[in-house]
C-alpha cells in the first residue's frame, strides 16, 4: 500500500514533464498549442450546446420522477449478489448520466460515511474509475455530427459496469471491508 501512495504521489506531476520534455525534444511551443486548443474549444462549445441541454432536461427528469430510486430498488438483490454495497448503488446508476448530479451523490455519502470509511473510498474510487457516458457521447459525438452511437453505447455500458466492479473489489482488497 506505501508503493501505490508514493507512486500516486508522483504520478501527476511525472506526466506534467514528459508532455513538457516531449514538447521541447520536438520543438513544439507547448502554451502556443495549449492556447490553440482552448480556442477551438469554444468553437465546439457553440456546437454541442443543443446537446448538453437535452442531456440535462432528461437527467433533471429522470431523478425528479423517482425513476433512480424504483432502478435501485429493482437491482438491490443484484447488488447484494454483486457484493456492492446499497450505498454505492445509485452511483453506479448516476455516473453514467450526470456528473454533477453523482458529485453531489458522492459529497453527500462521504457526509454521512466518512471519508476514511470503506464506503467513502469505494464511492470515491467509483468515481473516479467511471465516466458520465452519455453527457461524453453528447459532447464528442455531438461535436462531429455523429448519429449512430449504438456500438458504442453498449461498449461504454459494459466497460461502466467493470469499472465498477472493479472498484469494489479493488477496495475490499487493498482497504478490507
Amino acid at each position: 500500500m506505501e508503493a501505490i501512495k508514493s507512486i500516486s504521489a508522483y504520478a501527476i506531476p511525472a506526466i506534467f514533464l514528459i508532455i513538457l520534455s516531449c514538447g521541447m525534444y520536438k520543438e513544439i511551443k507547448v502554451f502556443d498549442a495549449f492556447v490553440e486548443g482552448a480556442k477551438e474549444g469554444i468553437t465546439t462549445i457553440v456546437k454541442i450546446i443543443p446537446s448538453l441541454v437535452g442531456l440535462l432536461v432528461a437527467v433533471g427528469i429522470f431523478r425528479a420522477s423517482g425513476a433512480l430510486d424504483l432502478l435501485i430498488y429493482a437491482v438491490k438483490p443484484l447488488g447484494d449478489v454483486l457484493t456492492i454495497p446499497s450505498e454505492a448503488l445509485p452511483l453506479a446508476f448516476l455516473r453514467p448520466i450526470s456528473g454533477s448530479a453523482s458529485l453531489a451523490l458522492v459529497s453527500d455519502i462521504i457526509k454521512a460515511h466518512g471519508p476514511d470509511s470503506f464506503i467513502g473510498r469505494l464511492v470515491s474510487t467509483m468515481m473516479g474509475s467511471t465516466e458520465t457516458i452519455f453527457y461524453t457521447l453528447a459532447v464528442y459525438f455531438g461535436a462531429v455530427g455523429i448519429k449512430n452511437i449504438r456500438y458504442t453505447l453498449a461498449a461504454a455500458l459494459i466497460a461502466d459496469g467493470v469499472s465498477v466492479l472493479a472498484s469494489v473489489w479493488i477496495c475490499s482488497l487493498v482497504f478490507g471491508r
